[in-house]
């Protein structure tokens, strides 16, 4: 029987790994889920979590979401995900500490490959690569493949939401279709900008309260809190910010007819897929839409192709969707469960 270690996110996981250095005040973890593929590929992020705990939960289920959506992208990748523990919120990342991890990651031998995430940007990828050989999305030159994965993820996610539009509301473009968006951050201002471009009508919310102004103004779009947008009278909610947004609470406010953004891990735990998939309402799953950025990355490091290589595995999103879907309405089983039992037969854990 397999012991969860006291935190029900661990899923025989191969390793938990703590770092600290005491010169820097660089407190990390680095969970890797699954090596099957190829080395655990995975973005670190910058956070403030209230206790340490917290912080190895969201390496726990970042991890395995890695996994799964570096098997679903066809990926020669396993899954893996670093978190840098902020001391405070809004704090800002030191030289001193970018350093150190890069360092925990080479200790790591290879198996585990870091990239940018939230908190992160090209510049410190950057400094972190002067420590360790295992980073991607750094800047390259241009028609090669990788850099920053935002605007990849942004376009694979956009793909996706045009996918589920036509799917679950029979939408034949994105005109005058009611999307609400949450989060707009590099992917989803990327993603507001393309449908706005589209004819879709954006209603925006964001933490920033001004970002979000600024974009609404740019775009035409509508702005409301940031804790309304979810149950918006909208066809589509796009979650495009942190992930455990759809909870029990969540879900049964919300109006829309689909889900489909780019946040990481939107379901607060595993029972959440049978709520959205009992009130009737079309699941993206997240690891499946918001492949975009790793694609390009994962290919910057594996060395495979060029940017056009990357843009046609991001147009297979929309297939890899479809997939899901078609097998959820064939079995009555919701999306979300389908799309992780497709990705465990893929790294083995069928």
């Amino acid at each position: 029987m397999t012991s969860n270690w006291g935190f029900p996110d661990f899923d025989d996981h191969e390793g938990i790994h703590l770092f600290t250095d005491p010169a820097s005040g660089l407190k990390a973890v680095v969970a890797i889920h699954s090596t099957k593929l190829g080395p655990a590929a995975g973005g670190v992020r910058f956070w403030h979590y209230a206790d340490s705990d917290r912080a190895i939960t969201d390496a726990l289920r970042l991890s395995r979401g890695m996994s799964f959506k570096n098997a679903m992208a066809g990926l020669e990748l396993g899954g893996g995900k670093g978190v840098v523990l902020a001391p405070e919120p809004g704090a800002v990342i030191t030289t001193e500490q970018l350093e150190a991890f890069g360092r925990a990651v080479e200790s790591l031998g290879g198996r585990y490959v870091t990239a940018e995430d939230v908190g992160m940007s090209e510049a410190r990828m950057k400094v972190i690569a002067g420590q360790t050989r295992y980073v991607s999305g750094l800047p390259v030159a241009s028609g090669a493949a990788g850099g920053d994965p935002g605007p990849y993820t942004a376009h694979g996610v956009y793909l996706g939401v045009v996918a589920a539009a036509k799917r679950g509301l029979g939408a034949t473009d994105m005109k005058g279709v009611r999307v609400a968006v949450q989060g707009l951050g590099s992917v989803g201002g990327g993603l507001a900008r393309l449908l706005a471009r589209d004819g879709a009508v954006l209603t925006l919310a964001d933490v920033d309260a001004a970002r979000a102004e600024a974009m609404a103004a740019e775009l035409g779009a509508t702005v409301v809190p940031a804790e309304s947008i979810l149950t918006q009278d909208v066809d589509l909610v796009s979650p495009n910010a942190l992930g455990a947004v759809l909870t029990e609470t969540s879900i049964s406010q919300i109006r829309a007819k689909v889900i489909a953004g780019g946040a990481n891990n939107q379901l607060a735990v595993r029972e959440d897929g049978q709520r959205v998939h009992d009130r009737g309402i079309l699941y993206a799953p997240d690891y499946v839409i918001n492949a975009g950025g790793i694609i390009n990355v994962g290919l910057e490091y594996l060395g495979h192709g060029d940017e056009a290589e990357v843009m046609a595995r991001i147009a297979r999103i929309p297939e890899r969707l479809e997939q899901v879907w078609t097998e959820s309405a064939a079995s009555g089983a919701p999306a979300s469960e389908v799309a992780d039992r497709i990705a465990r037969g893929l790294i083995g854990r069928a």
